[in-house]
């Protein structure tokens, strides 16, 4: 059997699959050793191991039993459900520092890559305020995206290409304050030469081909990623082929949405219109 390559820094689950994996080689099992043992099947335990699926506190346990350990697993897995950001995440980071053309897309809110610190602090606040992260968290998730948008300064400067939905800048978010600022950040963004901004209007009504969020990386060798989320988990979809309808969409929704020049021009009215 082909041994997985497993990488840490893809994300909580896949460092929890290390350690498992670390262990169970010391003690000379295999995977359907521990398996027996603790009431799963094999396959269960590769998924584990390779970060593809996180553990369950049930399976800690059974591991903590199994390797006659004190709660070692069980705290584990609790720190990976405390953790900051979504299982995946790290691991589409990762490949974005690389990428050469970065492509986004959302509703209602700015992407992180163009979000000031003050718009990000406070859409961490609501979470918070909604008892959906820890302040701790808060913290980690705005200081995670600052050392984001700093990878995107490298040289030579990738080509990020960000559509917009309408939404995403009627929506107050912060304050009259707040808002203004990012608002401006976004003009100042539409500036520099290896990017483009572009809003989708809410007059393109059914015919927006996304309802979701959209991230699309080209990287150097040309081949695509593609990223999606749920409320739980990231995806990083590595196969291009998977990838290129999803591209094709893209460039329509940009042929359907306003220029740089018409978008930045409702993006400073908007900014005007502010108190």
């Amino acid at each position: 059997m082909n041994k997985v390559e497993l990488a840490p820094d893809s994300g909580p689950s896949a460092k929890f699959g290390m350690f498992l994996r670390s262990l169970r080689e010391e003690r000379g099992w295999t995977q359907e050793d521990l398996a027996l043992g603790i009431g799963y099947s094999p396959t269960h335990v590769s998924a584990v191991e390779t970060g593809r699926r996180p553990p369950t506190s049930r399976l800690a346990r059974e591991l903590d039993k199994a390797f006659g350990l004190e709660r070692v697993f069980v705290r584990k897995a609790l720190d990976l459900k405390d953790s900051a950001l979504l299982e995946g995440f790290p691991d589409y980071v990762a490949q974005e520092s690389k990428a050469a053309e970065v492509r986004l897309f959302t509703l209602g809110i700015i992407p992180g890559l163009l979000q000031t610190t003050a718009y990000a602090r406070a859409i961490a606040a609501a979470a918070v305020e909604r008892d959906s992260i820890t302040q701790q968290q808060a913290d980690e998730r705005v200081a995670y995206l600052a050392r984001r948008q700093e990878n995107l300064r490298r040289e030579p400067s990738p080509v990020i290409h960000v559509v917009l939905d309408e939404s995403s800048i009627r929506r107050p978010v912060g304050g009259s304050e707040v808002m203004a600022a990012q608002l401006d950040h976004l003009a100042e963004f539409a500036k520099l030469p290896h990017t483009m901004l572009q809003v989708t209007p809410y007059a393109v009504g059914e015919a927006r081909p996304f309802d979701l969020p959209v991230n699309i990386l080209t990287l150097a060798n040309r081949s695509l990623m593609s990223y999606a989320e749920s409320a739980q988990q990231g995806h990083l979809e590595r196969d291009s082929d998977a990838v290129r309808p999803t591209l094709t969409a893209y460039y329509q929704l940009q042929a359907l949405a306003l220029s740089q020049s018409e978008s930045v021009a409702l993006i400073s009215q908007l900014r005007e219109e502010l108190p």
